[in-house]
């Protein structure tokens, strides 16, 4: 986002809501740059969203908030020292996935995992191919190879595995 004005804001929520569903609870700290009406708008869309408002200028209501704000910026500014770099927005993309992917006590497993009912999946090791096939895979040439093969395998036998997709 390039700004915090309320209309940005919620066509960024509204983004996110259409991609993943609108969360049961918003969460606001009534700070002044979150237009009310604007937000209002966003719950009129999905009604059994509840929006909850922390005490005005009451910090310590939003205590959580600004403990998980804290640990974003450090682990923002850790990213920014190990890979020598400015680019405070990529950084935010990576801390992001970090938070999304770590177990959180509260809910008993990551967010990630929470939303999409499994864990991330990254790389080869996500294929369906055997690990110790993976493992040894250095080029695409032998990517290639490997498919190949099992797709005659495949092609043999497509009454007994119907189900794998390749």
């Amino acid at each position: 986002m390039e700004s915090k004005r309320a209309i940005e804001v919620s066509t960024h929520l509204l983004s996110i809501f259409l991609t993943f569903g609108a969360p049961s609870i918003l969460q606001s700290d009534n700070g002044r740059e979150f237009v009310n009406c604007v937000i209002d708008k966003l719950k009129q869309l999905w009604p059994e969203c509840v929006i909850i408002h922390g005490r005005p200028r009451h910090p310590q209501s939003q205590g959580s908030i600004e403990r998980a704000n804290q640990d974003v910026e450090h682990m923002l500014r850790a990213w920014m020292q190990d890979n020598v770099s400015q680019r405070w927005s990529i950084g935010l993309q990576i801390v992001q996935w970090q938070k999304n992917c770590s177990f959180h006590r509260t809910i008993g497993r990551s967010p990630y995992n929470a939303l999409f009912g499994n864990d991330p999946k990254v790389g080869l090791t996500s294929s369906r191919l055997p690990n110790n096939f993976v493992q040894t895979i250095t080029t695409e040439e032998e990517i290639e190879e490997i498919e190949e093969i099992l797709q005659s395998f495949f092609f043999q036998f497509p009454n007994k595995y119907k189900s794998y997709n390749l």
